[in-house]
């Protein structure tokens, strides 16, 4: 039997190496990468300055490359790890994306809609909900986010 949190740390480890590549680019360090079959299918990191588009957010890049890489919108049976409790616009592309499980690490208690600010992921009226867990590796992605903005306040 498969150690579940071994697993998940796993994953997420890869989101968080993601989330590096955007505070290298000077992003807020939000990382995603999104697991079919136990298989990395799809990375993305946060790239809205640099792309200067507000739809690039790590998730809306990973389900745009998990769509191409699987030959579906549809992606029933993936799971996404992200580093960070995702906003609106990215909760409702994963709910349309119909991505069956979503481990976050550090919850967003200003924005986030899987849980804290609103709950976009279960939404009974909805045509489909969303598996969720929080706090993978989530003291190691939220001291991330907290030194970014502690670094970039100092600026």
């Amino acid at each position: 039997m498969k150690n579940l949190a071994s697993r998940e740390e796993k994953f997420m480890k890869e989101a968080i190496k993601q989330a590096k590549k955007a505070e290298a680019l000077n992003e807020v360090p939000i990382g995603c990468v999104i697991v079919y079959k136990d298989k990395i299918v799809a990375r993305g990191y946060n790239r809205r300055i640099t792309d200067k588009n507000t739809l690039s957010h790590a998730e809306l890049i990973a389900i745009k490359k998990a769509s191409k890489t699987l030959g579906d919108w549809r992606l029933d049976d993936c799971e996404m790890y992200i580093t960070l409790e995702p906003c609106q616009m990215c909760a409702g592309a994963i709910v349309q994306a119909r991505i069956k499980k979503v481990y976050m690490g550090a919850m967003n208690p200003k924005a986030g809609c899987a849980g804290s600010v609103l709950d976009l992921l279960h939404v009974p009226k909805f045509n489909h909900q969303v598996e969720t867990y929080s706090g993978i590796l989530g003291e190691e992605c939220s001291t991330m986010l907290s030194e970014y903005f502690r670094c970039l306040r100092k600026k």
